[in-house]
């Protein structure tokens, strides 16, 4: 199982960036997808969750309205669409798998993702 994001880097506030999340290795669309935060000295924060087939998602108060998490099954790729970026956006943003194959119900608690990327970061700053 690998899981590569990319599609950081600096943006100044009120910009817009798109994170990818390349899958390999897995049944990418057996499951569901999470992407989730750390800010500089601070803990994980999830922020969005899709379902398998990419009809159903949530998203943190934190980043609604602002952010978009989407999938395409048939690349093995999710995303994150982040508009109306602020400093405190600033962050190492990850992609991360459910632990459970064929899921129904998603999972806030980022002890339930089995699989992380790397990390991709992203800097908002004028």
């Amino acid at each position: 199982v690998q899981l590569v994001e990319s599609g950081g880097g600096l943006v100044q506030p009120g910009g817009s960036l798109r994170l990818s999340c390349a899958a390999s290795g897995f049944t990418f669309s057996s499951y569901w997808m999470y992407w989730v935060r750390q800010a500089p000295g601070k803990g994980l924060e999830w922020i969005s969750s899709i379902n398998r087939g990419g009809g159903v998602t949530y998203h943190a108060d934190s980043v609604k309205d602002r952010f978009t998490i989407s999938r395409d099954n048939a690349k093995n790729t999710l995303y994150l669409e982040m508009s109306s970026l602020k400093p405190d956006d600033t962050a190492l943003y990850y992609c991360a798998r459910d632990k459970n194959f064929e899921g129904f119900f998603p999972s806030t608690n980022t002890a339930d993702y089995d699989y992380w990327g790397q990390g991709t970061q992203v800097t908002v700053s004028s």
